[in-house]
């Protein structure tokens, strides 16, 4: 392994691959942000999961986004193989001289192998002999929720000897027109004007990070009681929207929704016109950070330091129990984690009362 920077005036294209979930993508942004402003001449690309595309497409830095559709399993053996090649030509045209891979997955050393950059970084760790020499430079990581994700992110920088400034470290999300404009005609059919409501996203992929659906309720019935405006969000996948539906039947006042109706871009651009963004640890969190929208963040299972609001005014609620965070699915993996229910409804109003006063 190489100890040496790189000198970027070597480098024409760099090729930086986040193969994860939404929020992990997103998390990726200030790289290419940092690498645009550094190095002007560098033409950036990315590749992430097809259905995650949406976090990066229109970053102004990056010139092109490849993708992996996960459905290519479906298409058989050779129609999976012929997908595979073909994105294996798209990326060999290109002529990287740099690939930096940010996921301990053997897919981006077999990249990195076929490829054949001048360079390449990796994630240091265990991940085995053939995943370890696949790369000229490998970055340390920081675990146990002791540095955030976009932190250890830009350490596959500074590991070259490119150091970001604090402002280059922003998270960077790029709607479009287009998303403004159908969200516009969304929130004038409701009736809502831009800064005027709170966004509240109850939900997560993954239930074991939701607040009870009790507990959100009452969090909604205090804050329309003394008359905020409220806008629901949730994904269209039938477990979010059936604990949007538990949160909805227990409400003392109609409570405006668009629930399972935005795309992302949609959300982005409704989470910037919120005036402030409450939410668990799910990709809309993230999106919030990125549109610089004043966030209150419940945390369970999950650490906050690791995964929480980035370089924007925030609050984050969470229990002070010895097991947290401990990234399980739910305490003994039973999909139902105590320290996300132990947290109050005065609590989180009061995280919200702080937030509103500070950002007034």
């Amino acid at each position: 392994m190489l100890r040496d920077p790189i000198d970027l005036a070597t480098i024409r294209r760099v090729l930086i691959i986040k193969l994860r979930h939404h929020g992990d993508v997103l998390l990726t942004s200030p790289l290419f942000t940092v690498l645009q402003q550094q190095a002007p001449h560098l033409e950036l690309d990315a590749l992430v999961y097809h259905d995650t595309r949406e976090m990066l497409s229109l970053h102004p830095a990056i010139s092109q986004l490849h993708t992996i559709d996960r459905a290519w399993k479906h298409l058989g053996v050779w129609g999976q193989a012929r997908a595979e090649l073909s994105l294996l030509a798209s990326l060999k045209q290109r002529r990287y001289d740099l690939v930096i891979t940010l996921t301990e997955h053997n897919r981006g050393a077999w990249l990195v192998r076929l490829l054949q950059p001048r360079w390449a970084v990796g994630p240091d760790g265990p991940y085995g002999r053939f995943f370890r020499r696949s790369f000229s430079h490998r970055y340390l990581t920081v675990p146990g929720n002791r540095r955030h994700t976009i932190a250890v992110h830009l350490d596959a920088l500074r590991r070259i000897g490119v150091h970001p400034t604090t402002t280059q470290q922003s998270l960077c999300l790029v709607p479009g027109q287009n998303a403004e404009a159908t969200l516009a005609a969304k929130l004038g059919r409701l009736g809502l004007l831009s800064k005027s409501y709170i966004l509240i996203h109850p939900t997560s992929r993954w239930s074991f990070k939701s607040w009870p659906a009790a507990r959100m309720a009452a969090l909604i019935n205090a804050l329309t009681a003394r008359g905020e405006q409220v806008l629901l969000t949730a994904a269209p996948s039938t477990e979010e929207l059936a604990l949007l539906a538990e949160v909805q039947a227990q409400l003392q006042r109609p409570v405006a929704s668009l629930a399972g109706e935005l795309s992302l871009k949609e959300l982005a651009v409704a989470i910037a016109q919120a005036r402030l963004y409450i939410g668990v640890d799910s990709v809309p969190m993230h999106i919030a950070s990125a549109m610089q929208t004043p966030c209150v963040a419940l945390f369970g299972p999950s650490g906050d330091i690791e995964w929480g609001p980035w370089q924007v005014p925030h609050r984050v609620v969470s229990t002070a129990v010895t097991c947290r965070p401990c990234g399980n699915a739910g305490c003994g993996g039973g999909w139902r984690s105590e320290c996300l229910e132990q947290i109050t409804v005065p609590q989180v109003l009061a995280a919200v009362d702080s937030l509103l006063e500070q950002t007034r």
